[in-house]
């Protein structure tokens, strides 16, 4: 009996210590004046080292210093791989996740997440010379991706007998592509198309195949049951949207001007809530 006592004591103290912990977090992010992002900086436009200045800039990083305005701290960007996102946000390391993040249901059991940042889907590109015209037509064939996101389980759901082969990130399985490690290249829509304009006129060798094997929601990460911290971000981010500055980021980053060139934005920054 002492004994079940003893463990009741402990577990009603370590839950009384997170709830504690969960309701300060938004006080800490104010009181050490900072708020810690985490970013990929290898996901164009997202968040990426710009050439020049060699700086983390992009669409992510802009919506992670507006936030950190909006919460008057001072914004810092922390760059992470993409499989240590969720485990980074859950040990601490950073306040929120600014990381080329789907929000699925799978991933709602483990961290809350922001509204919906950005809406996407996933391509292929192929080399030409594999003959390949259809999503369908990868089955037996080797395709690369980054280890760690939702590529892998898409692609293969898409196409039952994929061969997948994993790089720590985009760019490594981009680069496979180019050196003949594989026959496609699995990558969010609008990554894949900016890799694919970087390659100039030897845009004729590739394709990118017309079918989506996926939708995908964007949304920033945080840490579960932090409902102080997600009211601000969103705060914050509604505030974007009504302002028009979120319409202008999106411009910034994937309109007609850059490599991806959008011309025109099929959401707003709205809701949370994804389909099933």
């Amino acid at each position: 009996m002492q004994t079940r006592l003893h463990f009741a004591a402990l577990l009603f103290t370590s839950i009384a210590f997170a709830q504690v912990a969960q309701a300060d977090q938004l006080a800490a992010i104010k009181a050490k004046g900072e708020l810690v992002c985490g970013t990929l900086g290898t996901d164009e436009p997202n968040s990426f080292i710009d050439a020049r200045s060699r700086q983390l800039v992009g669409y992510e990083v802009d919506l992670c210093r507006a936030i950190a305005q909006g919460l008057g701290v001072k914004p810092v960007i922390k760059q992470l791989a993409v499989a240590a996102r969720i485990p980074e946000l859950q040990q601490g390391r950073i306040d929120i996740l600014t990381a080329s993040l789907t929000h699925n249901k799978e991933r709602e059991a483990l961290i809350d997440f922001s509204l919906s940042t950005f809406y996407t889907g996933q391509r292929v590109l192929v080399k030409k010379s594999s003959n390949i015209t259809t999503v369908a037509g990868l089955a037996g064939k080797k395709v690369l991706t980054v280890k760690g996101g939702t590529q892998e389980p898409n692609i293969r759901k898409a196409v039952p007998g994929v061969d997948v082969v994993t790089f720590e990130t985009a760019g490594q399985a981009y680069l496979g592509l180019q050196q003949g490690k594989g026959v496609g290249y699995v990558d969010d829509e609008v990554s894949l198309l900016n890799n694919y304009a970087k390659l100039g006129a030897a845009q004729k060798d590739y394709i990118v195949l017309p079918q989506n094997i996926s939708q995908e929601v964007f949304a920033f990460g945080i840490r579960k049951g932090e409902t102080g911290v997600k009211t601000a971000v969103d705060q914050v981010l509604r505030g974007l949207e009504k302002s028009g500055e979120a319409e202008k980021l999106f411009f910034k980053w994937y309109g007609p001007t850059s490599n991806v060139k959008f011309q025109k934005r099929n959401f707003k920054i709205e809701s949370d809530k994804i389909d099933a």
